[in-house]
């Protein structure tokens, strides 16, 4: 992913605003800050994607962002857009075989009557689809199984380069070989995910120590479901195949997708189209709308700013730097997104040379940032999307509020978790 020449946008945004340019050095950040803030608040029950998108197209109607950055923009998110597409099509195919439905039942008849062992379960089974499929993965396909258990998680976002496409992002110039990824990943992960876990626990402890009914119907799993089990064991080998060779994700994983639609599709003899219906088409309007934001932004010349900062926080020692930088960054996800972000965050290290601990403290605040509020990363924002789709009827949503005062205990202590093991295993490494 190349970065544009910011001084010839520069010119060119200046030779064709339809403001005064002092007013649109004003213009420019007011109106990305009320789109961000109305994505957050959701007045009227308005959907993300509208204040985003509108925002967007705003920026060009103004003219303060060129038709060509804006369109450089959009396009440099296509890898994004072909990822989702697929995870989405393939969680619409599992829903139509019934694969959620058996998981649920699997689930439920586990838990027997438990709600603390149902927890445990479903914790488990996110982060391992977490690890191998990425967090948007966990909110887009187990997200409806789990629903359907309960009416009968982006701790793990960094323990492998696929886990977040964001990591993609941010190290778009130089992914890290596998082994250096794990050596410098794998604690801060496994510590992140023990202590969201014990949050989580401690949180809603009453609500856990409950009981629930294991009284439900036996799903037995088609053979076109089991089709679809295998469709996804296909996909993980595919995922950990394009990361091992440093390819981009999004094309092998949308081709995948179509492959075992395609499969499934022949055997049920069904039409794939009603499939492609489902698709929330809405969700890449509002990831495009985020990379044209983010680009405007840097065309103020945002890059040297936080180059500036990145040396600032750098000069205060390499430990108490690395915090400063996680915590940063992490606060910054929840104003930006964490995949915009990212692509800041990566321009950011690849002009400031940055490499070692402060490099791993960025994208650790990258991925566990966005568990601070509703908004701060795509996967939640898809999560809330699956609820809303699959509430049968209920009036489930989760409100920036309740989901903040979960998130302002349990980002905090992952983050100085993540963070702590990150500069503890830095210094072993500085003994060897």
């Amino acid at each position: 992913m190349g970065w544009p020449a910011h001084g010839s946008e520069l010119i060119e945004r200046k030779e064709v605003v339809m403001i005064p340019a002092q007013a649109a050095h004003i213009f420019l950040p007011f109106i990305v800050g009320v789109s961000v803030l109305l994505m957050l608040i959701r007045p009227r029950g308005i959907r993300e994607v509208w204040w985003i998108s509108g925002g967007a197209l705003l920026l060009i109607a103004l003219r303060l962002i060129p038709l060509k950055l804006a369109g450089q923009a959009v396009a440099k998110g296509t890898d994004v857009y072909l990822f989702l597409i697929g995870m989405m099509l393939l969680s619409e195919l599992a829903r139509e075989q019934g694969v959620f439905d058996w998981v649920a039942s699997v689930a439920v008849r586990g838990a027997t009557g438990s709600c603390s062992r149902l927890f445990l379960m479903v914790f488990g089974v996110g982060t391992l689809v977490t690890i191998f499929m990425s967090n948007d993965a966990t909110a887009v396909v187990l997200t409806p199984a789990i629903l359907a258990a309960v009416r009968k998680a982006n701790a793990a976002g960094f323990v492998l380069p696929i886990s977040d496409p964001a990591n993609l992002v941010v190290f778009h110039t130089g992914m890290p070989p596998l082994g250096t990824w794990i050596a410098d990943f794998g604690v801060p992960s496994v510590l992140s995910i023990l202590v969201t876990f014990l949050v989580m626990r401690f949180l809603f402890r009453n609500e856990l120590s409950k009981s629930i009914d294991c009284a439900v119907e036996d799903s037995r799993l088609s053979g076109n479901g089991k089709v679809v089990l295998g469709g996804l064991a296909l996909m993980i080998a595919v995922l950990l195949a394009a990361s091992a060779f440093k390819k981009d994700l999004g094309l092998p994983t949308c081709l995948a997708a179509l492959v075992i639609t395609i499969v499934v599709s022949i055997k049920a003899r069904s039409n794939p189209v009603k499939l492609a219906r489902e698709i929330s088409w809405a969700t890449l309007l509002l990831v495009a709308g985020l990379f044209v934001m983010v680009d405007a932004v840097e065309s103020e010349g945002a890059l040297n700013l936080t180059q500036q900062w990145l040396g600032w926080a750098s000069s205060m020692g390499t430990n108490a730097g690395a915090m400063i930088v996680g915590f940063a960054v992490g606060i910054a996800n929840n104003i930006v997104n964490n995949l915009p972000l990212g692509l800041i965050a990566g321009g950011t290290i690849e002009a400031a040379h940055t490499k070692g601990l402060m490099a791993n403290a960025v994208l650790i605040g990258v991925d566990l940032g966005p568990n601070l509020s509703v908004t701060g990363s795509l996967a939640t924002i898809l999560w809330l999307l699956a609820l809303r789709k699959d509430s049968g009827g209920e009036k489930l949503d989760v409100s920036f509020w309740s989901f903040l005062k979960v998130g302002v205990v349990a980002m905090p202590v992952a983050l100085i978790a993540a963070l702590g093991g990150a500069i503890l295993m830095q210094m072993l490494a500085g003994q060897r």
